[in-house]
């Protein structure tokens, strides 16, 4: 019986482009696909019943990908995608990469290996093993990236405007008086941290503000929050304001404060964002930036399933809502100028 391997050896191509040729000729260049198709028919090479599958219908899973699974954050958007592709009939499959670009790449080639029928990726890059894919097929690529908005990803994306958000966290806690104001970024390699960063910074600069503002990087996690936040006490806190670029780095901020003897939001106030469900049971309850997370998860699966079923889908960027949500984190500055 003629292999896979026969074939590849025949056309002095390698098993991987007899595959791509088989599973996915819109990659491949012309000539190699004519080339390795020309051999198939002279070796009478068959698929099995397997892959032809494969070929010709769907599995009617999504896989979903998380740069960190244990961030609740990413928790409630999963709720909003299996609940929609539950309801268009679609199993789930979820994977958690731990921002690993190793990790992220043997998820996707699951999609290469059409072991789902779309990827939805809620980190902040595309796997490397998607780039020729992607610009085979544009728009018709199944591929769909969820809260890291960047356009040069070239996939359709739901998201909120991180800019204006952090713009709203940031002016309204200038409004209560504050004027010496603390940043505690996630990475900056996160276009949304780049965002919220950038409409921080704009904020600031309406006030006369900007020579005042003073940024930290942590890496969205409550450790992180809780280790920048001690640095912060430990070489003096000064400013009367702190925001956090997440909900738990703020919670882990709270708890060093809280250790420092350090009153919130009586000495310094606490801006959050996302509005994890965490974040009203913490004490003070945090003021933070709602994001509408189940919503951004229903809608990423809704854009995929528009590429799914239309011949000629459009790129689409959807920015949705965001909220401030007021509670007793913040108040006014102790001593306003």
């Amino acid at each position: 019986m003629v292999t896979i391997k026969d074939v590849a050896e025949q056309a002095g191509v390698s098993r991987a482009t007899v595959s791509r040729v088989l599973l996915h000729p819109e990659i491949v260049g012309a000539e190699t696909r004519e080339h390795v198709l020309t051999i198939v028919n002279q070796l009478g090479y068959a698929p099995n019943s397997a892959a032809a599958t494969l070929r010709t219908a769907r599995t009617n899973k999504i896989l979903v990908t998380v740069p960190n699974i244990a961030n609740s954050f990413f928790s409630s958007v999963i709720r909003g995608v299996e609940e929609a592709a539950q309801k268009a009939g679609y199993a789930v499959l979820l994977g958690d990469t731990r921002e690993n670009r190793e990790r992220e790449e043997q998820y996707a080639a699951m999609l290469l290996r059409r072991e789902a029928d779309g990827l939805i990726f809620l980190g902040h890059r595309l796997p490397a093993n998607l780039n020729e894919y992607l610009k085979a097929m544009g728009t018709r690529a199944p591929i769909v990236n969820g809260c890291e908005f960047s356009p040069s990803l070239k996939v359709s994306s739901a998201h909120i405007d991180n800019s204006a958000a952090a713009y709203l966290a940031t002016e309204t806690l200038y409004e209560l008086g504050h004027r010496d104001v603390v940043l505690m970024t996630g990475p900056l390699k996160s276009p949304l941290s780049r965002d919220r960063l950038a409409g921080a910074r704009a904020a600031a600069r309406a006030r006369g503000l900007l020579d005042r503002l003073v940024v930290v990087h942590g890496d969205f996690s409550m450790p992180s929050g809780k280790a920048k936040a001690t640095e912060l006490v430990c070489a003096g806190f000064s400013a009367t304001a702190l925001f956090c670029f997440s909900d738990e780095m703020a919670i882990g901020a709270l708890a060093a404060l809280r250790n420092a003897g350090i009153r919130c939001p009586e000495d310094v106030s606490v801006m959050g964002f996302d509005d994890i469900p965490t974040a009203r049971f913490v004490d003070p309850a945090l003021t933070t930036i709602r994001q509408p997370m189940e919503t951004i998860g229903k809608r990423v699966v809704a854009l995929l399933l528009q590429i799914l079923t239309t011949a000629t889908p459009k790129l689409e960027a959807e920015t949705l809502p965001h909220r401030l949500i007021v509670r007793r984190s913040v108040g006014p500055a102790p001593n306003s100028d």
